[in-house]
């Protein structure tokens, strides 16, 4: 059962717009929905939950037939995700919305100030096919949120996904407001021509550039969720059998293709060889509790396609030439494109996978000495999305949050501080630019206008209007001597 708001010819519309009809159509819908109260905004948005919720089979079976995602990392990465991200956002939007109060500096004296939060207009969401679900809604509800009319391009590589949300655009939205438009690159070429008013990207870097060198058309603003190389570093003091549950958790759920899985572990030398027993222990635990191979778990997912299958391979294989040694894994299959959760040591600095973002179920990890070699190595690549330090030490832990940037950091924990409603989420430099969820991502889809409200009549600066006579002159210099 799924619910439905919209008209069948506005749904059936969906389906036969064009996105240049779509966008004039939003454009013309843009001005009613920025005088919308609290509560209209919420209530888009408290029948999106609905839906979700009562389509839980229908998106576990998308998510299942688009790359054999496992129903129960659905419901926690996908469903459950998209559901807090809702939840908070109801329970807070009413404050959100409020003009917030500035105070007035003495030089301004007699005026009042505040900030009045006003939605940007019409947006395009450009979701990616890692998490085709939770990454298209996220965005989705702080658009509504800060009340926009948005524009949805799902990932063409997650096929059953996209129909997905299709259908949930046709059922809950008028397309005047959301629509989904399904298709390849070239669609979302055709998407970036137009001139939307924010555009919100969670992808690649490289894609990303593309996308910003469009926006710069139009000038449009943007939120861009890149990825990269996201380090986890692990000292002599960590909790090794842990620290090891943790990272492979953070790691091989969704088989490695997170944008913010560990990527590689530098661990302290004193520590490697029991750290990667413990390493192999927690993913025979996870995945291949019977000892019948991991190939066989229902508990992990597959590469989305053979494209992407082809080149994680590929990263295995350049890895191996490049003389790193196998520590666990190493299987492959092509047919059902399934990687085995593999443990490389030794990899060169210079291969692939030490060079590239992995976005697979491939764990490089390195030896370090001293904490200060460690930040180096972390600090020579571009900006990670997120770091992970795994450490009992509060020296080590401040000296590394101050040594090491990131857009992102957990301690003694992976991947979570993305879960947390009240942080912001994003990338720094070549992980990203803007930040997202809770009250951050509807800031990100707002225009936080300045209003100065003036008294009648005689103010102070008055008496620095023109024309500029000597008693001019000395108002303005006792100004500058005060303030």
């Amino acid at each position: 059962m799924s619910v439905s708001s919209a008209p069948a010819a506005a749904a059936a519309s969906t389906v036969a717009a064009s996105p240049a009809s779509l966008f004039a159509q939003q454009q013309l819908r843009a001005p009613v929905l920025r005088r919308e109260s609290a509560e209209e905004r919420a209530g888009r948005i408290r029948k999106l939950s609905q839906w979700i919720e009562q389509n839980r089979r229908a998106i576990e079976e998308a998510l299942y037939a688009d790359f054999r995602k496992p129903p129960a990392e659905t419901d926690v990465t996908e469903i459950w995700s998209s559901q807090v991200e809702i939840k908070h956002t109801l329970s807070h939007l009413k404050q959100w919305m409020k003009p917030r109060r500035v105070g007035t500096p003495l030089s301004l004296m007699g005026t009042t100030s505040w900030v009045h939060y006003e939605p940007k207009g019409v947006c395009l969401i450009i979701a990616p096919w890692n998490y085709p679900f939770y990454l298209a809604i996220d965005p989705l509800v702080s658009a509504l949120a800060a009340g926009n009319c948005c524009i949805i391009k799902p990932s063409e590589m997650t096929p059953a996904v996209a129909a997905l949300l299709s259908r949930m655009a046709r059922e809950l939205f008028d397309p005047a407001e959301v629509a989904v438009v399904e298709g390849d690159k070239d669609v979302a070429t055709a998407l970036l021509q137009l001139p939307f008013n924010h555009i919100f990207f969670t992808g690649s870097p490289a894609v990303g550039k593309v996308v910003m060198r469009a926006a710069a058309e139009h000038l449009t603003s943007v939120t861009l969720e890149l990825g990269g190389k996201s380090p986890v570093l692990v000292d002599a003091t960590a909790n090794l059998r842990d620290a090891a549950e943790k990272i492979v958790w953070g790691k091989f759920i969704n088989a490695g293709q997170t944008c913010v899985a560990p990527d590689y572990v530098l661990v302290q030398e004193s520590v490697q060889e029991q750290f990667v027993e413990e390493v192999r222990r927690a993913v025979s635990r996870f995945y291949d509790p019977a000892g019948q191979g991991v190939i066989n778990s229902q508990s992990f997912a597959r590469i989305v396609n053979k494209h992407h299958f082809a080149r994680v391979s590929g990263l295995l294989e350049d890895a191996q030439r490049a003389g790193a040694h196998v520590a666990l894994g190493g299987i492959v299959d092509g047919n059902q494109c399934f990687i085995e959760p593999t443990l490389l040591l030794d990899a060169a600095p210079d291969s692939r996978v030490m060079q590239e973002e992995i976005f697979g179920p491939l764990l490089p990890i390195q030896p370090f000495t001293t904490l200060m070699q460690a930040a180096d190595f972390v600090n020579d690549r571009p900006k990670p999305l997120a770091l992970y330090l795994f450490t009992e030490s509060s020296e080590n832990q401040r000296y590394l949050l101050q040594n090491v940037a990131a857009g992102g950091c957990c301690i003694n924990e992976t991947i979570l501080h993305l879960a947390h409603p009240d942080l912001p989420f994003g990338g720094v430099g070549n992980s990203g630019m803007g930040k997202a969820h809770g009250h951050y991502g509807f800031l990100a889809f707002s225009n936080e206008k300045a209003v100065l409200k003036q008294r009648t009549g005689r103010t102070g600066i008055k008496f620095m209007y023109p024309p500029y006579t000597p008693k001019v002159q000395k108002m303005v210099d006792w100004l500058m001597r005060l303030f």
